[in-house]
């Protein structure tokens, strides 16, 4: 195997993958990344036996084929390369030489046909949109996802086609993320889960220009974002069944600057209990006011113009998740619907159900 390519294109591809590359291994091959060089194309294969990524550049190639180096160091020496240089890449048995002008590097390689590769979808459907369109679903719920939960169907996201609507729901137990859109032709209704790392992953590869073709399989999902196609295995589980949280028309609403919500209560938690994160929401008519308190005795109390018009009321909540959900609201002002001291909290922007954060109350 040998080949040239210049350095700005294999860079990019190299950046493309480099992603899922773990840093610690329980397999060395999996810390590399498959070269597979085939008419003038190189083709980049990256995995961690969850995730998979491929990329492709332009070549110049004298002698085809398919060999395994570190991804990792490929990645560096690129980077530590001169701009505009043209770079050879040569197999000789087990190692690879790369030369760029003076500079001359000699990598070990693995085979081949050790490297991990998943196979083909099973595909049930596949649609198209727009990058910008995915990317804003993933952004507005991701953060809700769980990490490392023992239920394991919520260290991931929902994607969900149902008819026309695509919507993605993501919660960790505690308070629930979802984001919906409308898509030009209707679709079969399926539900899949994405694993915390897919969504990470595939929210950095997408782009503000461009479409994204999606194809959902029995076991995995696959994203082909120009050169760069992302493939994930799916997480096999039951999602809860979220329609039930969502509170449908809470009857007290609450209407702020989302601005100056978001800073009253980020001045607030600098005193609440680091550990619980507890604070809280003491309402009556066109006032609310801020209340947190820490094991130290210590106190901090903000009051914020609202828009209420209800009974007055206390109810208590994680400030971290309040504050994240009123972060992800689109425009300058955010409504809060509660129902009583005991129940959920609907987060969204006023006038709007294209998102909607539902947050737990907690007992202070």
């Amino acid at each position: 195997m040998k080949f040239s390519a210049e350095r700005e294109s294999l860079l990019a591809a190299l950046q493309s993958v480099i992603g899922v590359v773990e840093r610690r291994q329980t397999m060395p091959i999996l810390a590399n990344l498959l070269l597979a060089a085939e008419h003038g194309k190189l083709s980049l294969t990256a995995t961690d036996l969850e995730v998979e990524l491929v990329a492709s550049a332009e070549i110049k190639s004298s002698a085809d084929g398919r060999v395994t180096v570190p991804g990792r160091k490929l990645l560096d020496i690129c980077r530590s390369l001169p701009e505009g240089v043209t770079i050879t890449l040569a197999q000789d048995g087990d190692k690879m030489t790369i030369k760029a002008g003076r500079s001359r590097f000699v990598l070990a390689t693995l085979p081949a046909a050790d490297f991990p590769v998943i196979d083909e979808l099973q595909k049930q459907q596949t649609f198209s949109l727009a990058q910008a369109d995915l990317h804003r679903l993933l952004e507005k719920t991701h953060f809700s996802m769980a990490q490392q939960d023992v239920r394991y169907y919520l260290n991931g996201m929902l994607l969900e086609t149902d008819g026309k609507m695509l919507r993605t729901v993501a919660t960790d137990g505690h308070r629930l993320a979802l984001c919906e859109m409308d898509l030009p032709s209707k679709l079969t209704g399926q539900q899949v889960i994405v694993p915390r790392k897919g969504v990470l992953e595939l929210q950095r590869l997408l782009g503000t220009e461009g479409d994204v073709q999606i194809t959902i399989g029995s076991n995995h999902i696959r994203a082909q974002i120009g050169d760069v196609r992302f493939t994930s295995k799916l997480i096999d589980g039951r999602f809860p069944e979220y329609g039930r949280v969502i509170p449908a028309a809470p009857p007290r609403s609450i209407v702020a600057d989302r601005e100056v919500l978001r800073s009253a209560l980020q001045r607030t938690a600098i005193l609440a209990n680091e550990k619980y994160r507890g604070i809280r929401l003491a309402l009556k008519k066109n006032q609310l006011t801020l209340q947190a308190h820490n094991p130290e005795q210590e106190e901090a109390e903000e009051q914020v113009e609202v828009s209420y018009k209800g009974d007055e009321l206390e109810v208590g909540f994680n400030v971290g998740y309040l504050l994240e959900a009123i972060a992800a609201v689109d425009g300058s002002e955010v409504e809060l619907g509660v129902t009583d001291g005991n129940s959920s909290c609907l987060v969204r922007a006023p006038g709007t159900s294209s998102a909607r954060y539902v947050v737990m109350p907690m007992r202070l």
